[in-house]
């Protein structure tokens, strides 16, 4: 039984990859390292995704080939959420736009945070999308 486990299993010497006997072939024991993270990759990945297909070809290319780019990518969305949220709340309230005129004028608040958060989000794509 013994000689049978050895004859299976081959280990290249170059190389050092194992391979395993399946049939009259010999197919290598590669296996894809774990994610870091897993999740759903929302707006702002998809958006750093399909910029780095686009101009960071060799850091997406690595990236995918050691199982890193989704994790990346959930770091990313994660990211811009939390700059968002942070702008979007400073900006309003340096701007005056509060609950008070939420409660006074329900039009020109939605119009105000509308347009802060339209200026914040175009800081962030800026700052971390297109890097």
């Amino acid at each position: 039984m013994e000689n049978k486990e050895l004859e299976e299993k081959f280990v290249d010497e170059k190389t050092r990859i194992e391979y395993r006997l399946l049939g009259d072939y010999y197919i290598p024991n590669i296996t894809i390292p774990k994610a870091r993270r897993t999740g759903n990759i929302g707006k702002y990945g998809r958006l750093k995704l399909n910029y780095m297909k686009k101009y960071k070809i060799p850091e997406y290319t690595e990236m995918l080939l050691n199982n890193e780019l989704k994790s990346y990518l959930l770091d990313i969305q994660d990211e811009c959420k939390e700059k968002i949220d942070i702008l979007i709340k400073q900006m309003a309230e340096k701007e005056n736009v509060n609950e008070e005129l939420k409660a006074n004028n329900q039009i020109e608040w939605v119009q105000n945070m509308n347009n802060i958060k339209s200026r914040v989000e175009e800081i962030v794509l800026n700052e971390v999308i297109y890097q």
